[in-house]
């Protein structure tokens, strides 16, 4: 009687455990640009994310913002975190340290994964230029905006012109992800690539990197404030595109 009894229980739990994973759950990266002014230039990255459980999984995103409070000086926040939905984790697992919403100048809404600053900072004269010749060319802030090379991790992993113009040439304004060239096994940007690790040594993912986060990531590779919870902040005083 015990065992029929445990079955119908783990029956039970099946079903609201299948029932809960189909629950919707509001995109976070759209309430935080819901609660932004419109008029603002902005980008939000990935910072980090987690799994909690093991029978009953809680997925988890943190995300820091870059934004123009006032033209010219952004701000960068790192966010509390958010509770997303497994799918929606599931399509940006390969996506931490990347930008996955952004608005311009021209006040236009771009989303879709991609390396952070390419579409407001990285090409943009006003605030830089391309060094060198060619596709090995790179881009540099100019001196008031250098701090902006820090910010975007740039001094250790720069934003080569190749990079940039096949971002530019096949993959802006698609929605695709652009992870940059796979060199070694590893993409140039993305959660598993040497920029993440390097720049994100102390993240929950790589600190708690499970077997199963190993497998979510190995089936999906590439081929309280008005945010929820500001932890952080340092202000700079430019931009660049």
């Amino acid at each position: 009687m015990r065992a029929y009894q445990a079955i119908i229980i783990l029956m039970i739990l099946t079903f609201f455990t299948a029932c809960g994973g189909k629950k919707f759950k509001k995109n976070p990266v759209d309430l935080i640009v819901k609660d932004l002014p419109t008029d603002q230039v902005f980008s939000i990255v990935l910072n980090d994310m987690d799994v909690e459980g093991s029978f009953f999984e809680t997925y988890k995103h943190q995300y820091k913002i870059i934004e123009e409070t006032a033209e010219g000086k952004p701000e960068e926040s790192v966010l509390g975190w958010y509770e997303v939905d497994k799918n929606y984790f599931n399509q940006h697992v390969n996506d931490m340290g990347m930008e996955v919403a952004s608005r311009g100048e021209d006040g236009k809404m771009h989303k879709g994964a991609n390396p952070p600053g390419y579409n407001n900072y990285v090409g943009n004269s006003k605030y830089g230029s391309w060094q060198g010749s060619g596709g090995s060319s790179f881009w540099a802030f100019y001196g008031q905006y250098a701090f902006m090379s820090s910010m975007f991790r740039m001094s250790m992993f720069p934003a080569y012109r190749s990079h940039y113009n096949d971002y530019r040439g096949n993959y802006y304004g698609t929605g695709r992800a652009y992870y940059g060239p796979t060199t070694g096994g590893r993409s140039y940007y993305g959660t598993n690539s040497a920029y993440t690790s390097s720049t994100r040594p102390n993240s929950s993912w790589s600190k708690n990197n499970s077997s199963f986060k190993r497998s979510v990531t190995s089936r999906t590779s590439p081929s309280t404030s008005r945010y929820g919870g500001t932890t952080s902040k340092a202000r700079g005083s430019g931009f660049g595109k």
